[in-house]
């Protein structure tokens, strides 16, 4: 249980909810699109109530691009985001939301040492952004039904975007952040609790006793 003293310091960072998501060239399939917008909605809306402040980011590609081309339909901000108030806003052309951006000192000077993530996708930009939040020593807290996957096929073989979702929530869990609902996150910050997050020996030796108890 969490201390007074042991508040969490948080931001929500919320990763390009942008058109081409939705209704463009890359549509979110798993969880449905329409779940995972309005969730983003409502995390913000909590956030704000709450005093946390929200973190914007834009994923911007070349005018010529096949997705996020600047100044695109699909390159601007759903509505869901764009309507509501931000603390901050960042432009990006990487996955993570740190890189080539002022998010690591914007964070540093708002003494931040825990962040929210949501938005698009899960084991893309969501993935990048934890590992580097991770790595520089912030805990983090994903919002696993305020994102989503779409499905793959290539060379290596394919998944589809459920089995892409869910299985990156699981290694997330299993070490780099607290995988929680935005139902889940919002009663964190009713109660000033901060989620579980597991490590990569439990999470291991788990399955291995499922797989003998089902064997």
């Amino acid at each position: 249980m969490t201390t007074p003293s042991q508040l969490p310091r948080r931001a929500l960072v919320v990763i390009d909810v942008q058109n081409e998501y939705e209704t463009g060239g890359l549509r979110i399939q798993y969880p449905p699109v329409a779940d995972s917008l309005r969730n983003i909605g409502r995390a913000m809306d909590a956030a704000h109530a709450a005093g946390i402040p929200v973190i914007v980011a834009q994923q911007s590609s070349p005018v010529d691009a096949p997705l996020f081309a600047t100044g695109s339909r699909g390159w601007q901000l759903h509505e869901v985001v764009a309507s509501r108030p931000r603390d901050h806003y960042l432009r990006k052309t990487l996955p993570s939301a740190f890189a080539g951006t002022d998010l690591g000192e914007w964070l540093e000077a708002h003494a931040i040492d825990t962040l929210a993530v949501a938005g698009y996708m899960t084991h893309n930009c969501n993935d990048t952004t934890i590992k580097h939040a991770f790595d520089a020593g912030l805990q983090v807290e994903f919002l696993v039904d305020a994102s989503g996957s779409v499905p793959y096929a290539n060379r290596a073989g394919s998944a589809t975007a459920e089995e892409i979702h869910r299985v990156f929530a699981v290694v997330e869990q299993s070490r780099y952040a607290a995988v929680v609902t935005t139902d889940e996150w919002i009663a964190h910050l009713a109660a000033g609790t901060t989620p579980e997050r597991d490590t990569i020996h439990a999470s291991h030796q788990r399955a291995l006793a499922r797989a003998v108890a089902a064997a």
